[in-house]
């Protein structure tokens, strides 16, 4: 048996998110169904699991997985094998062999995101899965200034989805950037770990600021809420990019 870590890239436009559910297609099933055929063993259908819980219409660049297999093929192989059976919104970037016991949920150590704001005034339709438009979105410097409070630990009970049965709320940002590129405003965000729809919410925030709907210096006081109907609506999923996740 041999623990495999597989690196892998999605659109995620199509899917209602990583995880497995009876609603509709997700990302960690299509991945399974393309790995079964792979296995002799029919009743022993390989689980795959995902570094990160990507939500219905969020994208990866670098999502991680790992998997058991008793399979006797090279990487080189399984990453063919693979792909073959995989829809062409999903790729596997590369199939490593992992030390026997890696989990690539539990044992990733922090996550970065990207989220991606259109500021034109009319959006290319090429974008349209890809970001979110807000034209109104006319103070970067505000945004900034907001994005520092977030830096550092706390609790983002704030920040977190209406619902969740999470109890531990505090998390680490180790940096929150906000880069102008062109029409484009892209949040770069890197933390230990985030809560559901943490990063969409602090986006939601960030563009309440930059469109002059809020207060700049008002974060501390949203975090100190814990409550999230005092931070600003959840952005848009389609804007979210999972880039990397760290070990």
């Amino acid at each position: 048996m041999r623990t495999l870590k597989l690196t892998i890239a999605y659109d995620g436009t199509n899917y209602v998110g990583w995880q497995r559910q009876t609603n509709g297609m997700s990302v960690q099933q299509a991945i399974e169904d393309a790995v079964a055929p792979l296995v002799d063993d029919a009743e022993r259908r390989p689980g795959v699991a995902g570094a990160s819980r990507t939500d219905a219409g969020v994208h990866a660049a670098a999502q991680v997985a790992s998997v058991n297999l008793d399979v006797d093929l090279s990487t080189a192989s399984l990453l063919r094998a693979i792909n073959v059976r995989l829809p062409i919104d999903i790729r596997i970037l590369q199939v490593e062999d992992a030390a026997p016991g890696f989990h690539a949920r539990f044992h990733a150590r922090g996550k970065s995101y990207r989220y991606r704001l259109a500021r034109s005034v009319v959006m290319s339709p090429f974008d349209r899965a890809f970001a979110w438009h807000v034209p109104d979105l006319s103070d970067v410097g505000a945004m900034r200034h907001a994005a520092s409070a977030f830096v550092g630990r706390h609790d983002f009970a704030s920040f977190q989805a209406r619902g969740s049965s999470t109890l531990d709320t505090v998390r680490t940002i180790g940096r929150l950037d906000i880069d102008e590129r062109g029409d484009e405003v892209v949040v770069e965000i890197e933390g230990d770990g985030f809560l559901r729809h943490m990063v969409r919410a602090i986006v939601g925030t960030l563009v309440e600021v930059g469109s002059g709907l809020r207060a700049a210096d008002t974060v501390p006081a949203i975090l100190a809420e814990r409550n999230r109907g005092a931070g600003g609506p959840t952005a848009p999923a389609r804007g979210l990019m999972l880039i990397a996740v760290r070990y």
